[in-house]
């Protein structure tokens, strides 16, 4: 890409602002951190500290006013803020990101992606577990049929943090939009949907397990999907002894993989993309899943399946070619609609304690 480079401007520099956003928006070629909107003066510091050249704002109002000074607004902020957000910069006239969940609600998103198209911008959604390397590596094993027909597949993004640590991801206010089934719910359902598609049924629990805690920390969705695969998804903050991250089984072989992508943690301790040479989201060959049938991955059974490297970069590269040339979105706004209706519906499931049938 040549040119003068897309001004951004980045609403919220909690954590994903800080360790994802702003660090991603920086590496990706024909987008620059124009400004960061934070009222908190320890992250203005932090945001000046990391980014000598950035503006800061302490409203987002600020950045609508000079919406002509900027191409692109990324949302990190609260979930609550997401809709009236994206909805004020969309009618300044600005294309959007939108951290995960977009909306509460599937409707919400729906009225995002509308006020969008019909205002001729983009809406894109921060789905970036899409470019995990553990799920990289499993698309292309389903793609190129290693497994055969997937009869199961087991996702697991388990935590171990018996503490609460606070904050409005810990609220019980449903305006808050808290809880690992809108957290951590919100990236192995989109998962599942990209491999599988379509669900057809919902059934989930959801439990509040820690002393003092308000909204779901542990919490089991099973989804069956239109062409009769079957997902059973599991996040929790309360696993004291963490499960593979991924099991899948399928006519021919299955697929086990354990331990989380390491981009995350590299971002936390400040690597930057770009920074590691090609290093970038790889991890260890004892790292590697295993694939096979009839042995357990444990005593060394089936082959080990080397791990692609994670790319959390092409999001952004993509938001930027399609801002630049046209190319395509890399997550739309219907698409986190889809999976805000599993959501919605798994919900729904667990207080009534019955399975919800989608359309």
């Amino acid at each position: 890409m040549t040119g003068t480079p897309l001004r951004v401007g980045l609403v919220g520099y909690g954590l994903a602002g800080s360790v994802f956003h702003a660090p991603l928006i920086a590496a990706t070629e024909g987008l620059a951190l124009d400004t960061v909107v934070t009222s908190n003066p320890e992250r203005q510091r932090q945001a000046r500290a990391e980014f000598p050249d950035v503006r800061v704002a302490t409203t987002p109002d600020e950045l609508f006013d000079r919406a002509g000074e900027l191409d692109l607004i990324v949302i990190a902020s609260p979930n609550r803020t997401h809709v009236p957000l994206a909805t004020a910069a969309l009618e300044a006239g600005l294309p959007v990101v939108v951290d995960k969940p977009v909306a509460g609600t599937a409707a919400g998103a729906r009225e995002l992606a509308a006020l969008a198209e019909a205002r001729g911008l983009l809406l894109s959604v921060f789905q970036n577990r899409r470019w995990d390397n553990d799920f990289l590596t499993l698309r292309t094993l389903v793609d190129e049929g290693e497994l055969g027909d997937v009869y199961r597949f087991e996702s697991r993004f388990e935590r171990w943090r018996p503490q609460l640590k606070g904050g409005w991801r810990e609220s019980g206010d449903p305006a808050e939009i808290g809880g690992l089934l809108y957290d951590l719910g919100s990236h192995v359902v989109d998962q599942a949907l990209v491999l599988f598609g379509p669900v057809s049924s919902v059934y989930a629990e959801t439990d509040t397990r820690r002393e003092g805690a308000r909204t779901d920390d542990d919490t089991f969705i099973a989804l069956t999907h239109a062409n009769g695969v079957r997902s059973h998804l599991y996040v929790s903050a309360t696993t004291a002894q963490l499960g593979p991250r991924f099991r899948v089984l399928g006519s021919k072989a299955g697929y086990v993989k354990h331990g989380l992508d390491p981009q995350e943690a590299a971002l936390r301790d400040g690597l930057r993309p770009g920074t590691t040479g090609a290093d970038w989201g790889t991890e260890p060959e004892d790292l590697w899943g295993r694939i096979g049938s009839g042995e357990s991955p444990v005593t060394g059974g089936g082959r080990p399946a080397p791990t692609l490297p994670g790319d959390y970069p092409a999001y952004y590269a993509a938001v930027a070619r399609a801002l630049l040339s046209g190319g395509p979105n890399p997550v739309t706004a219907l698409e986190a609609a889809a999976a805000l209706d599993v959501l919605e519906a798994a919900r729904r499931s667990a207080d009534e304690k019955v399975t919800v049938t989608l359309p």
